[in-house]
This record gives structure tokens, sequence and C-alpha cells, in this order.
């Protein structure tokens, strides 16, 4: 399979035309996963974006984004496979006249019954995939170990078939916010990637390409404003898209300058807990 890319300037070029701001860290590394034919295990807070990184990539190269959303008690037949049982019971009522169980076994267990889930299609996928699995951290280590072969191999076995491999590597994406330690065997198969929170210049740079009609002044100050919030000992500090919703919400209500006062009214926008709306009105009342 030819490269996706040719330079890492090229990644940052083409998430920029998505409007997906890449810093070099972030296009080296999905560069370097491409070439190397390895997965990206992308951690960080949430909301900053690792989400929409795959999004991105995958509208960038005008390839067919495949999401596995992770939570708690996830398993096989949700995320790789099942057999449509319904199906196989129909067909077994209808060769009910046969003597040979292993011909209706062997029926029964095709293909045709093969009911796949994001990371079967994944594989099984002929155009070209991002596959996004989202939220890894949310599952069980029983349930992480199940993405090991895939991972390493870009394959899946199936029992009653075998073993399927991909026609064509996916480019994968793993999220995790770190609400838990993920095993080493899954992270010796990844490149790793952290995306913390934008510097400021870089978070206003981020609000001016994502909220239309923002002025540049706006918009600094909005950098500004969320730079200090995040440097309190907050709960859950403002994440980049909620950042994107007070600038909006800014926009909306035709405010071109914030004052401490507009400020106070509109936390509830980018916080989203009283104890940080308070910790950020005393911020705000003391500059």
């Amino acid at each position: 399979m030819a490269p996706r890319f040719d330079s890492v300037q090229q990644v940052r070029d083409g998430l920029k035309s998505v409007n997906y701001l890449a810093d070099d860290g972030i296009a080296g590394v999905a560069f370097l996963a491409d070439r190397l034919g390895k997965p990206i295990l992308v951690e960080g807070p949430a909301g900053t974006g690792k989400t929409q990184l795959a999004k991105s990539i995958a509208e960038m190269t005008g390839a067919r984004l495949i999401r596995l959303q992770c939570y708690e008690g996830l398993d096989e037949s949700k995320a790789l496979y099942e057999w449509n049982y319904k199906k196989q019971l129909l067909r077994i009522q209808a060769d009910k006249s046969s003597d040979s169980w292993s011909e209706i076994h062997d029926d029964i267990f095709g293909s045709e019954f093969l009911l796949t889930r994001p990371l079967l299609e994944a594989i099984t996928a002929e155009d070209p995939v991002v596959l996004l699995i989202d939220e890894v951290d949310r599952v069980e280590v029983e349930t992480e170990a199940l993405l090991l072969e895939i991972l390493s191999e870009y394959q899946v076995s199936i029992p009653e078939l075998g073993t399927i491999t991909a026609k064509q590597v996916p480019m994968v994406f793993l999220t995790s916010n770190n609400t838990r330690e993920l095993s080493e065997a899954l992270k010796r198969r990844c490149l790793f990637l952290h995306v913390d929170y934008p510097q400021m210049d870089r978070e206003k740079e981020i609000v001016l390409t994502k909220v239309e009609g923002i002025t540049d002044m706006l918009a600094d100050q909005v950098a500004r404003i969320v730079r200090s919030i995040r440097q309190l000992d907050l709960k859950k500090s403002p994440s980049v898209s909620e950042t994107l919703d007070w600038a909006r919400t800014l926009v909306l209500l035709g405010i071109d300058h914030i004052d401490a006062e507009q400020a106070k009214e509109t936390l509830h926008i980018l916080l989203k807990y009283q104890t940080d709306i308070a910790k950020a009105v005393k911020e705000l009342s003391v500059d």
C-alpha cells in the first residue's frame, strides 16, 4: 500500500486545510504511524482534540472513518463480530430434512451469517479506512486484550472461519483520557502521542479558525481568560471544545470586548461545576 503522506509538513498543511491546527509533534507522529504501519495511542485531558485528530485525518485523506466508542461492558459481539443467530436458525429449519449435520454446520457458519462490528469491518474493508477506537481506557482489561491481534498483525481469528487478514492496513487511532492505566502489551503496539491543552497563542488561532465572526481582539481575550482559569485548582479545567462554545456564545451575544461582569455571567458555558465557577468568579473579581 502506498504511503498516505510524503512529509511531516504535508500532514500539517493537510490538517490545516480541514481546520485542525497541528504542531510538528502531532504531524510527525501521524507521518511515522503511516510509514511504520502502527496505531497511534493518543492520551491527554478530555476535550483537547484527540478524537477530532482521527476525524480530520480521515477527512484530509478521503478515507472512511470507522469508530468504535468504548464503554464499560463492551464485549466481542459489539466490538468485533457476532453470528446472526436468527438467520442461522431459519437456515437450520429450512434444512431440517438434511441427514448430515456437518453440511448444515459448514453452511450456517459462513460469511453470509457473520455480522461485522467496527473492528472486523475495518479489517475487511477494501477502501482506505481510518479506525478510531475512542476512549479505550473505559473498557476492562479483558476486552482490551481483543485489540492485541488486530493492532499487531491487522488480522482477526474467527474459530469457525479461520484467520481473516486485512486487505489494506487501516490507520488506527486509540484515544485515552487516562481514567485507568492501559496494559504494557497494548502500549507496545502503538506510537504514543500526548495532546495537552494548547498554548495561548495556538488556542487563539484555533478560536479564530473555528468561530465564525469573531474578532482578533475577542479571540485574544478568550484565550487569555481561559489560560488564567486553567491555572486554578479546578475539578475540571475547560477543554478546547468548551473554549469554542464560550467564544461562540460571546459572538452570539454581540460582545466584542469582555468585561468582568460579562465573563461571570457566561462562565457556565465554560465550566461545568459550581465550585469551579465560584473559583473563577473570585479570580475575575481580583483581576
